[in-house]
């Protein structure tokens, strides 16, 4: 039948876009963490924590975790398990960055903002200092008869900024998930920006997943050759 529960199948990632322009960059070591979200928020916490910590013990020096690496994915957790800017999940991730010295980017977490919610990324410097701060600025709707029906923006609001940060081997450009789809979020990353890599953290459905993200993260970094 359809499937029309809010609750999607995704594949959770933390993935990377590596742009193919020439450029002068040291290399390092990015960790992309795959986890497996439940609903015991202080469970994905702690889930987290440990695999920074593998991550760190292999060398990574940046590190992302996936898109809403601490909630459940769907419309009618988002209001439960959103939180503000200085929640429990925010402080983890910057005493995360802080205590293995790494660029920690947060995948993404339901951030309550007075009486709206966001999608939301934060990323660290090894300091555990917020250097960035993305709002999902593409929400998804998607509405496949038959297959899957889901409307973030029934609950969520819209980012309005392209967003980026430093670090000592380049600039890295910061995305969600669905915000890949929209060419021009990413040229203007690559080339006003500056960014020698893009990171979108994701939580890909598995109905148009599988069709889009591979295809799509090839197709940006050739758009910026």
């Amino acid at each position: 039948g359809m499937f029309q529960s809010s609750r999607i199948q995704q594949f959770r990632i933390g993935c990377i876009l590596a742009l193919s322009r020439p450029y002068s960059m040291s290399s390092f070591k990015f960790a992309a963490i795959q986890t497996k979200v439940s609903a015991d928020k202080q469970s994905n916490l702690n889930n987290a924590k440990n695999l920074i910590q593998q991550a760190v013990s292999n060398g990574a020096q940046i590190v992302s975790l996936c898109e809403c690496f601490n909630s459940p994915y769907s419309t009618e957790s988002f209001p439960s398990y959103c939180e503000p800017e200085d929640g429990p999940s925010v402080q983890m991730l910057s005493q995360e960055a802080k205590k293995h010295n790494i660029y920690l980017i947060g995948g993404s977490i339901p951030e309550k903002d007075g009486d709206k919610i966001y999608n939301t990324s934060f990323a660290f410097d090894p300091s555990g200092k917020i250097v960035a701060k993305h709002r999902k600025v593409h929400l998804f709707d998607i509405n496949i008869p038959g297959k899957i029906i889901f409307q973030e923006s029934k609950i969520l609001s819209p980012g309005n900024q392209i967003t980026s940060f430093k670090t000592k081997w380049g600039n890295i450009g910061l995305g969600i998930c669905y915000d890949l789809r929209f060419s021009d979020y990413s040229t203007i990353l690559a080339r006003e920006k500056d960014c020698k890599l893009l990171c979108f953290p994701g939580a890909f459905n598995t109905v148009t997943g599988p069709l889009h993200w591979e295809l799509l993260l090839r197709a940006r970094a050739v758009d910026n050759q």
